[in-house]
């Protein structure tokens, strides 16, 4: 996991760099920069309209006594989606849509759930109980 977390960290933002500087090189400077702009812009909005959804949707559930874990997964995706669109780029400005949009968030939920699962029965995942300090 951790080699896999160093390679990402230097490989996406080469990545970013080269796409970026073939933009440029495209379409221009100012059109490159009004795009990263632009795209910071629009996922800041479609964050927040998609974060309220999804806090009102499990308040929803929490007040009929259910447990909200399809919006608290969709609350995750929206916060890593929203910080992936705040770095410049457009590669992690494509992945951070794909998080915000209900369709194609699906999938990435679906990935969540089963890496959730995962750490749960491999017991790197406890639940404790704040009273009488049990793991479980």
């Amino acid at each position: 996991m951790k080699k896999l977390l160093i390679l990402l960290l230097i490989v996406v933002p080469a990545l970013e760099i080269a796409v970026i500087l073939l933009s440029w090189n495209t379409i221009g400077l100012a059109l490159t920069v009004l795009l990263i702009i632009l795209t910071g812009l629009l996922g800041a909005w479609l964050a927040r309209r998609e974060g309220l959804q999804a806090i009102r949707r499990a308040q929803l559930k929490t007040s009929q006594g259910q447990v909200p874990g399809e919006e608290i997964l969709d609350g995750v995706c929206i916060l890593i989606g929203g910080v992936v669109l705040l770095t410049p780029g457009f590669i992690t400005d494509a992945l951070g849509f794909l998080l915000l949009i209900p369709a194609t968030r699906q999938m990435f939920k679906k990935l969540l759930q089963r890496a959730y699962e995962k750490m749960v029965y491999s017991g790197n995942v406890y639940i404790v109980d704040n009273q009488s300090g049990r793991r479980y």
